[in-house]
C-alpha cells in the first residue's frame, strides 16, 4: 500500500485527525507548499474548480513529491472521471450529494476491482506504473484506495441508518454549506438547526464505527468539530488561505507608521 495512505489510515484507526485544505488551482506548487507545510492531505476539486483529468495529473504527482495524500472530489454524475481519478494515481475519491444506499453501492462499484466491485480495468495507467507494477499487487492494492462519501441534504440525513450500513465507506463527510440550504438556513453553517444534525450525524457515525469528516474555515469551527469525534478535518481552500494570509499581511503593513 501507498506509504502516505497507510500513514493517514493508521490515524484515522488510532482515533488521531487528519488535516488537509480543499484545492481550486492548478498550479502544482500549491499542492507542494500544502504538504510542505504539513498538512495530511489535500482534496482536488473536480467538483468546483477549473481542473480536468489532464491538469489533475501533475497536482498528484506534486502532492506525492510533498508527501501529501491526493484526494479528488469527482461528482457522482461523471462515473468515468471517477475511474481516470484513481487510474492517474489518486489515492481516495471524494464522491458529492449521495443521499441514499443504492447510490453508495454504485459507487463502491464504481472505485473497486472485482470481487469488491466492477471498476473499469486497465493495467496501462499512472497508478499501475504504465504496466510496470505486478498486476495482482495492483489489482489488490487498487481495493484499498480511499472511499469518502458527502452528504449534503435532508434526504441524506433521513436515509443515514441505511447509508452507513453499506460496508466499505471510509469516511463519512457532512458539507455543511450545502447541508445548511436544505435547512433552509443557507449559508449559515454556525445555526441550531444545522449544529443538531451534524452532532446527529457524528454521533450515529460513532456508534457504527465510521470515520466522519467536514469542511471548517474557522478555528472556532475546528475546535467544535474535534470535540464532537470529526477526525477528518477538512481547513478552508488554498487560495482562500493564500488570500487571507496576503490581505493580513496589507492590513499589517498599513499600520506601521512611517
Amino acid at each position: 500500500m501507498n506509504r502516505n495512505l497507510q500513514a493517514f489510515k493508521q490515524k484515522l484507526a488510532k482515533g488521531e485527525y487528519v488535516l488537509g485544505p480543499f484545492s481550486k488551482t492548478s498550479d502544482p506548487a500549491f499542492v507542494e507548499a500544502s504538504g510542505h507545510a504539513g498538512f495530511d492531505f489535500i482534496i482536488l476539486d473536480l467538483e468546483h474548480g477549473p481542473n480536468n483529468i489532464l491538469s489533475l495529473q501533475n497536482l498528484i504527482r506534486s502532492a506525492e513529491i510533498a508527501g501529501i495524500l491526493p484526494l479528488v472530489r469527482v461528482p457522482f454524475e461523471t462515473p468515468s472521471d471517477i475511474s481516470r481519478a484513481l487510474d492517474i494515481g489518486a489515492a481516495g475519491v471524494q464522491i458529492p450529494q449521495i443521499d441514499s444506499k443504492e447510490q453508495v453501492e454504485e459507487v463502491l462499484k464504481l472505485t473497486k476491482f472485482a470481487p469488491c466491485g466492477d471498476r473499469g480495468v486497465c493495467r496501462f495507467v499512472r497508478a499501475a506504473g504504465y504496466s510496470s507494477a505486478d498486476r495482482q499487487v495492483y489489482f489488490r492494492e487498487s481495493n484499498e484506495t480511499l472511499i469518502i462519501l458527502q452528504l449534503e441534504g435532508k434526504k441524506a440525513i433521513d436515509n443515514l441508518e441505511e447509508i452507513i450500513s453499506v460496508p466499505g465507506i471510509d469516511i463519512l463527510f457532512i458539507g455543511p454549506y450545502d447541508l445548511s440550504q436544505s435547512l433552509g438556513v443557507a449559508g449559515q453553517v454556525d445555526h441550531p438547526l444545522v449544529i443538531a444534525e451534524m452532532e446527529k450525524i457524528c454521533a450515529k457515525c460513532k456508534e457504527k464505527g465510521v470515520v466522519v469528516g467536514t469542511f471548517t474555515d474557522t478555528l472556532a469551527a475546528v475546535e467544535r468539530w474535534k470535540k464532537a469525534g470529526v477526525q477528518y478535518l477538512s481547513y478552508s481552500v488554498d487560495v482562500g488561505l493564500y488570500y487571507e494570509a496576503c490581505a493580513q499581511l496589507v492590513n499589517s503593513v498599513a499600520k506601521i507608521e512611517s
